[in-house]
């Protein structure tokens, strides 16, 4: 009984760190992604940018949910956060195959 609780909490004190590492990285990927369109003139400066703003709009609002909620992201505002990346993530796909 007690290993499963301490697996269990280890588990839940885990979990957050890694979503909050997956949604970090994912912005990196996306950043990334970005700056090989420009690289390879496939974005234009003026899509560039845009999408650069859209992207530090999401690291602003990332970091105010966490600012309200103790550093933390609730499950909801995980979800938000998940599709707001997913419609950035085929905005640049979009702008890089037009």
């Amino acid at each position: 009984m007690k290993r499963t609780t301490m697996i269990l909490t280890a588990a839940m004190l885990i979990a957050p760190a890694a979503f909050a590492a997956r949604v970090d990285r994912r912005q990196e990927n996306q950043q990334d992604r970005i700056a090989q369109g420009i690289n390879s003139g496939s974005l234009n400066a003026a899509e560039a940018a845009k999408l650069e703003k859209q992207e530090a709009r999401l690291q602003y609002e990332k970091h105010d949910m966490r600012e309200d909620n103790g550093g933390h992201l609730t499950p909801k505002e995980k979800v938000k956060l998940n599709k707001q990346q997913n419609v950035l993530s085929r905005e640049i796909y979009r702008k890089k195959h037009n």
